[in-house]
């Protein structure tokens, strides 16, 4: 088990019953996981700051939640945070986003496997996440797709979802460490802690592999 680089609090010792029932939220519904929840808790008020907007802005809200996913992982391919790239959201699955559709997402532009409304949704997540440069033209495209309100909630939801990615990928942190034994929300290969361990030297084996030269690769 890989030491994260704050600790984590200890479920069993905490003694506010809210708090208690929100970790067991997490371990039945999954993102946020438990583990990124176990490391906010040492300030209940960054605790249930997170938790709190991310129900009210990532799982409700005015814009559509499948749409605020595929953005949540085009920020994790971004910033390069497997702890949050491997979770999934079941609720967007519900509404027809299934395991293809993440595949694509670096270079959504491109892909057939989106529509023009996606499309947008992700520019605006890209923009917000490299610093691009936009204009008239950029906001026109928004303005199609999405009323204010709807890009009040989808820009603020990127930026707080890239701000907490960048931080959690710094920690050390994985999961199946805090109320293990759940597979709530883990993408096809990581639903276990054996499955993530077997999924982790898979990606290291061909990681090896794409840096030797051909001649080696192909021996």
């Amino acid at each position: 088990m890989s030491k994260p680089r704050i600790s984590y609090v200890d479920p069993e010792t905490i003694g506010d019953e809210a708090m208690l029932a929100e970790f067991d939220r997490c371990r039945r519904e999954g993102t946020p996981r438990p583990e990124s929840q176990a490391v906010r808790a040492h300030v209940p008020a960054v605790f249930w700051s997170f938790a709190n907007s991310w129900r009210d802005v990532f799982k409700n809200g005015v814009a559509d939640h499948a749409i605020k996913e595929l953005c949540r992982i085009y920020v994790s391919r971004s910033v390069l945070c497997e702890f949050c790239g491997n979770q999934r959201s079941v609720k967007a699955a519900k509404q027809g986003i299934v395991e293809d559709d993440y595949r694509d997402l670096i270079n959504f532009e491109s892909s057939t496997r989106y529509d023009e409304r996606q499309k947008a949704a992700l520019a605006y997540a890209e923009a917000i996440t490299w610093d691009l440069p936009v204009d008239d033209k950029f906001w026109a495209r928004l303005n199609r797709h999405f009323s204010e309100p709807e890009l009040v909630e989808i820009g603020y939801f990127v930026a707080l979802t890239m701000g907490q990615q960048r931080w959690l990928r710094t920690l050390n942190i994985e999961h199946h460490q805090i109320l293990a034994g759940t597979a709530a929300s883990m993408a096809p290969g990581f639903e276990t802690a054996e499955a993530l361990a077997r999924s982790k030297q898979e990606a290291d084996y061909w990681a090896r592999r794409s840096a030797k030269p051909a001649s080696e690769a192909a021996e």
